[in-house]
């Protein structure tokens, strides 16, 4: 998953077998950790870029809440100003650069602000500051959308346009979506009608930042005995802050880790019952409420601006083009994934059979993830606890810098942060490896803590921009993410999914860090948001290549011991065993998402939960009526009526991945990974995303290669 700042209606703010013989990697005792990465100063880096006409930057942080209340307000006054010269350019001055161009230079400097307090937000160590940034990220949000609303801007835009100027791609394409969105919001109203939709819009940008706000604050600390935790890895139960009595031993449910920790391995159901219920009911009170208001106001805004639901608004200018085409994509794979989904629940019936002695047993929604697990050790002997010697996380990071470096033609340094908003935090720099040319920064914050944002996210925090003066501003972003940490005797020890989820996170950072877009609005991951997932989700497949894992995976207590060759087919297999399941529950949330946005209309009375629990039963497995997993559910307030693009875009992902699966040096080959560097990452959304992956393919796209990954398309 990425992150970015909403703005606008229109601007939206988670096993390959290759076809070729690999080469041999050259041996070594262990992969070189991230640590070992030689050091640059931010002034030497910065004076590096100054020759290549490029800026590099990190971000002054607001560290007061005076502070942040009033960067967000000096950010509106200067970009209203900016706004105003627009407004008052005379018919005989417009051109590209004194309309469309300067509008997305004062967005840009506006979106620096709200990066940074979208940043606050979710990872600042201070309660205080938090909540000022969530303050503020409402005035913030509310303004934005007025922008949709400046007539006089509009109209200036419009006299532009209407000079039929002779632009060509990237700033044709600029021209031509400003005006698609000034329509989008509403612009073609009458006034009333309009000041409606956008007295609407605020509203519904104040509910969304609560929302997300309460999912934050969420925490709950449950406690259980020794007894009660069976199976749940001794490593993990003698981390800090986990054993907490003689036979208490505390587990936060808001920690995605330490949920899915204990869903996999707890082998009481009534452990994992009861942890499911608590999980799935963080944020029910504050979040059910504001919810319903939020999916009705969506609805009521979208019928105002004449569409038929908040589905058909959002998704119009992505990949699908209408609700209806994300919905049967989501209905066709639900449909075709059905009999391997039977299959694969009838496996575990049979193991809890076997473990219960109960021959009737059925799977319930808490089982799924411990019989999967034990499915995968007893059928496949893959303990995915006792893999995680093999990834070390600072020796994961650094195997994952080699390989990208390699393929993509980059270089990694490591450099001093000059502020810090944890203490953990790390910063990099990211050159091209042939001319030395600064790309850019990024931050990792990678463990877990009171207060922090609680999935895996790349935020943006400078975006990659052509400025006025000819210089190149070079993006800075941070991935945030919530691996387990290292404990008082042993380094952080990721599973092999983490290890996936390491590769797909740093992907949205390439994306972010390689553009070459002119442009604010096409720059890196500012692609449709069914494609944004696409890049990144291809990269996962490296973590299943022998070869690859092999250059960094080994054990930490002796290097000389790698991943077994036997372990990792199985590993592969016991993925196949399961894929239908995974699938399945990705696709529960998107059809879930869509009938938020389609079927639930405003004065319906439909209850949210109701219709969610519903679908989440009916593509997935039943839900305890108890439960509102809605209430926790953060991608509907960005990812809303987008859920599908997960399953959309790993379609587009497997296809992809072909390239380098029939390239002559396989997940190595440097000819193929600067073509996705050059026609995927640079680009961003400059050219119709069709067409960068069509270039990158060389060929119409198929998804023929994502079928047969899931064991139901043709061979």
């Amino acid at each position: 998953m990425r992150l970015i700042l909403l703005l606008s209606l229109s601007v939206v703010l988670t096993a390959c077998r290759s076809a070729h013989e690999a080469k041999p990697v050259a041996a070594q005792a262990a992969s070189p950790s991230a640590d070992e990465l030689p050091f640059v100063t931010l002034a030497e880096f910065s004076e590096r870029a100054a020759q290549f006409k490029s800026v590099v930057a990190v971000p002054e942080l607001e560290n007061t809440p005076a502070t942040v209340l009033g960067g967000a307000s000096n950010a509106i006054r200067r970009a209203n100003a900016a706004l105003d010269r627009i407004a008052a350019c005379p018919p005989k001055e417009l051109s590209l650069r004194t309309t469309i161009v300067a509008l997305d230079d004062a967005m840009y400097e506006a979106n620096l602000t709200g990066n940074r307090i979208v940043l606050m937000k979710e990872t600042s160590t201070n309660a205080v500051l938090r909540d000022a940034a969530t303050e503020a990220m409402k005035i913030f949000s509310e303004w934005a959308v007025g922008l949709d609303y400046r007539e006089d801007v509009y109209k200036v835009m419009k006299s532009f346009a209407d000079t039929k100027p002779s632009l060509r791609g990237e700033e044709a394409k600029l021209l031509e979506e400003t005006l698609r969105d000034y329509k989008r919001a509403g612009l073609g109203l009458p006034k009333a009608e309009r000041d409606e939709v956008e007295r609407l819009r605020k509203e519904l940008s104040n509910l969304t930042t609560d929302y997300e706000a309460n999912i934050t604050k969420a925490q709950l600390p449950v406690k259980f005995t020794k007894a009660e935790l069976e199976g749940v890895p001794e490593d993990f139960l003698n981390q800090k802050g986990v054993k907490t009595g003689d036979d208490e031993f505390t587990v936060m449910a808001n920690i995605t880790f330490h949920y899915i920790t204990v869903m996999e391995n707890a082998k009481r159901e009534a452990t994992r019952r009861r942890f499911l219920v608590l999980h799935d009911t963080l944020a029910r009170a504050e979040n059910v409420p504001l919810l319903k208001r939020i999916i009705e106001l969506r609805d009521t805004i979208a019928s105002k601006l004449g569409y038929a639901s908040w589905a058909d608004l959002i998704i119009e200018p992505k990949m699908a083009k209408n609700a209806a085409t994300a919905r049967k994509f989501c209905e066709d794979l639900k449909t075709g994934l059905q009999p391997k989904f039977d299959a694969e629940l009838e496996a575990f019936r049979q193991l809890k059979a076997k473990e219960t002695g109960d021959a009737s047993a059925k799977i319930n929604v808490w089982d799924w993830r411990y019989y999967s697990n034990q499915l995968k050790k007893e059928r496949y002997t893959v303990d995915a606890e006792a893999l995680r010697v093999y990834f070390p996380y600072d020796r994961a990071l650094g195997g994952m810098f080699r390989i990208y470096q390699r393929i993509f033609g980059l270089k990694f340094a490591r450099v001093a942060p000059p502020v810090k908003w944890c203490d953990d935090l790390q910063l990099f720099a990211v050159s091209d490896a042939k001319t030395g040319e600064p790309l850019g920064l990024f931050y990792l914050d990678m463990f877990p803590r009171t207060g922090k944002y609680h999935h895996f996210a790349q935020f943006g925090i400078i975006e990659g921009k052509l400025l006025p003066d000819g210089r190149y501003q070079r993006p800075t972003a941070a991935l945030v993410c919530n691996f387990p940490p290292p404990s008082k005797d042993k380094p952080s020890l990721l599973s092999h999914d983490d290890v996936v989820t390491l590769f797909h996170e740093f992907g949205h950072a390439l994306h972010t860090l390689t553009t070459q877009a002119k442009f604010a609005r096409f720059s890196g991951t500012s692609v449709p948001r069914d494609f944004v997932e696409a890049p990144s989700q291809m990269l996962e497949n490296w973590v299943w290549d022998k070869r690859v894992l092999d250059s960094f995976a080994a054990d930490y207590r002796d290097p000389s011991k790698k991943i077994p060759t036997e372990i990792l087919a199985k590993l592969k297999e016991a993925r196949l065993a399961t894929i239908a399941t995974f699938y399945r529950r990705q696709l529960s949330f998107a059809l879930l998402d869509l009938a938020l946005h389609t079927d639930v209309k405003a004065g319906g009375g439909q209850n949210v939960v109701d219709v969610s629990n519903r679908v989440l039963t009916d593509v997935f497995l039943p839900v305890p009526p108890d439960t509102a997993m809605v209430a926790y559910f953060g991608h509907l307030m960005g990812y809303d009526a987008g859920y599908y693009g997960y399953a959309w875009a790993a379609a587009i992902a497997q296809d992809m991945a072909t390239v380098f699966e029939h390239a002559p040096d396989g997940y190595y080959d440097v000819s193929a990974g600067r073509r996705l560097r050059q026609e995927i990452y640079a680009v961003g959304s400059a050219r119709d995303v069709n067409v960068s992956i069509e270039k990158f393919l060389g060929r119409p796209r198929s998804i023929q290669p994502f079928l047969r990954e899931l064991g139901i398309g043709k061979n």
